[in-house]
């Protein structure tokens, strides 16, 4: 597929000198196989649309015998999106849902009133080691769909329109932009693109939904004549159409970003441990179901879970910005 960027209108115009209203330096998270940079939730912002939770996984190197093991655990009144760019994590899940997300592709879980699942490396690539590197995110669900019954969507990376024109490619995750649309469905207006920027191409970023950012991945891109270097999230104005331009770096190798956001929830969210929710009550329930096993257990994968932790805000470590009950 391809498309033809327009130019910057007014190149120099004051406003795109503004387009980022908010500067994010993800933290760093142990999590115990290996670190993580958390960029939502933060101080100066819970949620971009729908997206209140946005981990960097990797880049990791795990050798033989070695790879990552979270053994199942509950998620209420959210979905989860995972995206790779190196590597292989097998999914399982309480709806029986038993495969295997590689890059390119993507997994979307709706946990809705409730869903149990496991993350792990699958016995073949720990007899072999393997690099990973990906995204995973949470999106809170609307209220009239926080109920909803669990969900799984996969989708494989031809499955995902890809973009390709004059030093740009984009890959669309969710959502549409570029002129090309997502097959995924998810549960409120969502955008999510993997892009590509040779050095001194351009990508204008329109502002088809309310609420956007730019998550940067590799090399340099620059916003309104700021140059922004890996592992930054940037939250964009709204309303404005911004052009983000890729950087020569002197290595000759693509920019690579994330754009995602989407329309805003209805209210902030409350968040503790896996459990995301509009009601604080709601929450307090999930705790106690977990704690007496009242969810549904994961097919083949019963054997091990992951316990109620005794403080969720400590294990999420996120820092204000964060409603907890």
């Amino acid at each position: 597929m391809s498309w033809s960027p327009c130019p910057d209108p007014v190149p120099g115009d004051a406003a795109s000198v503004d387009a980022v209203e908010t500067l994010i330096v993800p933290r760093a998270v142990d999590l115990g196989e290996m670190e993580v940079r958390r960029a939502l939730p933060s101080k100066k912002r819970q949620m971009v649309g729908p997206f209140i939770f946005f981990d960097q996984m990797g880049p990791a190197e795990f050798l033989t015998d070695q790879g990552i093991d979270v053994r199942p655990h509950p998620h209420i009144n959210l979905a989860t999106l995972t995206y790779l760019f190196e590597g292989q994590i097998y999914h399982r899940d309480s709806l029986g849902s038993d495969l295997a997300i590689e890059p390119g592709a993507v997994n979307w879980m709706k946990a809705g009133k409730g869903i149990v699942h496991s993350e792990r490396t699958s016995p073949e690539r720990l007899a072999t080691g393997q690099r990973l590197f990906g995204l995973q995110t949470w999106m809170a669900l609307p209220e009239d769909e926080e109920e909803s019954d669990p969900a799984f969507m996969h989708h494989g990376k031809t499955d995902l329109p890809t973009v390709e024109a004059e030093g740009l490619t984009a890959r669309m995750i969710a959502g549409q932009a570029f002129g090309a649309s997502s097959p995924l469905k998810t549960a409120s207006d969502t955008l999510y693109a993997d892009v590509g920027l040779a050095p001194g191409a351009r990508a204008p970023i329109e502002a088809t939904t309310e609420e956007r950012a730019l998550y940067t991945i590799r090399g340099k891109i620059e916003v309104g004549g700021r140059t922004f270097e890996p592992g930054q999230l940037l939250v964009l104005h709204p309303g404005d159409q911004i052009v983000v331009t890729g950087v020569d770096d002197g290595t000759g190798d693509h920019a690579r970003f994330m754009l995602f956001g989407g329309a805003p929830m209805e209210g902030p969210r409350y968040i503790w441990w896996n459990f995301v929710s509009s009601r604080p009550e709601r929450i307090e329930q999930a705790k106690e179901e977990w704690r007496r096993g009242r969810f549904e257990s994961v097919p083949g994968d019963e054997e091990e879970f992951i316990p109620l932790p005794e403080d969720g805000r400590e294990v999420l470590r996120a820092e204000g910005g964060v409603h907890y009950p």
